[in-house]
């Protein structure tokens, strides 16, 4: 079985307002208590399975999951135990899953850690403690089930609490359940969280509170994908991304990468919206304005955290006064803020009702655009625009040379995303060869940032003039730079005239 599912957390202001809203109707509330396994060495949990059993109203059920093609897709397997004692917690077996999907990937992660499925040893690693409240609904052509779950998950001495709603689809169509999650989400100001009570568990027991950040992978494609194909992997692979690192911020982790990777995300995202229009007619131009505005707020907190954490060391040991340039922190929204604000919410709704199947265009590939010939035509203007203004790169104003930063990264995510299209190892020589010019880029950017930060500190504190000028004093040096490693880039052949 396939499940699609949707999980929100829920803010204490709004708990009650969602367990009543919940409990409106046929509803059902139980206390589940669940105990969860994987083998000492962890083999399950490095390929994301899950193996628990777990007790519903007075039956042990014990279930095995597993990913799906996409991150709001998990296989799933149940099965109802034999009664036993009251007392006693029953021991899984992998081979009840024999013959299933996610059997087969139970086995073969076994296997690939050294185990033998027939004989291996499970242990006890973390619980759940849960009173769920559940209601099934039809919304459109879908009947949907709603599940509010108040408890905790247990790993030795340490807990995390537990405050969530999952709306699961138990047949009908996605985008049914999409439209009621939607509601749910605005009425109640729910923000999405894409990891398990068994990811939590996971993270407790290896005494960890969040878990790493999540880069970009890149998209599954055939070399003659169509465009709408090619779209549509792009797509996946950018939520891939974007999607466990705004969870894991919105959750208010203080890992400034989860920040970042977030943001490459959001860029890249935002490159595939902007150069592969042509093959998703379906593209809202509304979804724009909230992730330019979520990448902007959370490159400004970024901003601050490198002016103060590089930038003004570096000038201290120059003999620079000391200088602290500080966020407004009653208008500025934290980084969770940000990512939890309805508008970003609302934009990777969409773009996740986006990336179904039937959302997708489904042209037969006859009558599909050439993918090929219409990429080759967006690489090759990048191209052109970057040489062009690197070669005047010294007697470009500020937002002009920002400009040539971003035309490089975008011909960087969109050379990556289509590598397979061109030959895959020849566009990574190529895309890798960027890699001097795009960091010189960078860190002229930043100093120019960082410049015009303190220049607008300097009305409330004469220190930050040093920074100001010794910012400037560098600045011709670093465009020069800048411009050879453009240079360099000229001397390149594109990947996808090759």
């Amino acid at each position: 079985m396939v499940e699609f599912e949707l999980k929100f957390q829920v803010d204490a202001a709004h708990q009650a307002a969602v367990e009543a809203a919940v409990a409106r109707g046929r509803s059902h509330r139980a206390h589940l208590r669940a105990r969860y396994y994987d083998t000492a060495d962890g083999a399950l949990a490095a390929q994301h399975i899950v193996l628990r059993v777990r007790k519903e109203d007075g039956a042990w059920v014990q279930t095995a999951k597993a990913p799906g093609e996409r991150l709001v897709e998990r296989l799933e397997h149940n099965v109802e135990l034999p009664p036993g004692r009251a007392s006693d917690t029953p021991l899984p077996l992998v081979g009840r899953h024999h013959g299933t999907p996610v059997g087969e990937r139970i086995a073969e992660a076994l296997r690939q850690a050294g185990h033998d499925p027939a004989e291996v040893a499970l242990v006890p690693l973390y619980g759940t403690d849960v009173w769920r409240t559940t209601r099934e609904m039809r919304s459109g052509d879908a009947l949907v089930e709603l599940a509010f779950d108040l408890g905790s998950v247990r790993a030795g001495d340490r807990t995390h609490p537990l405050r969530e709603l999952e709306i699961e689809l138990k047949h009908g169509s996605p985008s049914s359940l999409l439209e009621l999650a939607g509601r749910w989400r605005a009425r109640y100001g729910l923000w999405l969280d894409t990891f398990s009570k068994a990811e939590r568990g996971e993270r407790l027991a290896r005494g960890a509170e969040h878990g790493p950040p999540v880069k970009a992978t890149a998209p599954r494609l055939e070399a003659d994908a169509s465009g709408p194909q090619v779209f549509r992997a792009v797509l996946d692979s950018c939520l891939s991304q974007i999607l466990p690192n705004a969870s894991e911020v919105a959750a208010e982790s203080t890992d400034p990468e989860h920040v970042h990777q977030l943001r490459v995300g959001i860029r890249r995202l935002r490159t595939a919206l902007r150069e592969m229009a042509e093959f998703a007619p379906a593209i809202d131009p509304a979804w724009e304005p909230a992730l330019a505005e979520t990448f902007g707020a959370l490159g400004r907190q970024r901003d601050r955290e490198h002016v103060m954490g590089s930038v003004q060391p570096q000038l201290e040991a120059h003999g620079a006064p000391p200088c602290s340039i500080a966020a407004d922190s009653d208008a500025t929204p934290s980084a969770a803020e940000t990512v939890r604000s309805p508008a970003f919410q609302a934009a990777l709704m969409n773009l996740i009702a986006a990336s179904l199947p039937a959302a997708a265009a489904t042209e037969p590939a006859a009558k599909a655009p050439s993918a090929r010939k219409a990429l080759r035509a967006r690489l090759s203007k990048l191209h052109r625009q970057v040489l062009r203004d690197g070669k005047r790169f010294e007697s470009l104003g500020a937002v002009e040379q920002h400009r040539v930063r971003k035309r490089l990264k975008r011909l960087r995510y969109l050379g990556e995303f289509v590598a397979p299209l061109f030959g895959r190892r020849t566009a990574e020589r190529f895309l890798a060869q960027l890699e001097p010019a795009q960091d010189a880029l960078g860190a002229h950017n930043d100093a120019a940032t960082a410049m015009a930060a303190y220049r607008a500190h300097a009305a409330t504190d004469g220190a930050a003039w040093f920074a100001v000028g010794w910012l400037a004093a560098n600045h011709p040096a670093s465009a020069k730079q800048c411009r050879k490693a453009l240079a360099k880039v000229a001397e390149l052949t594109p990947f996808w005239k090759s």
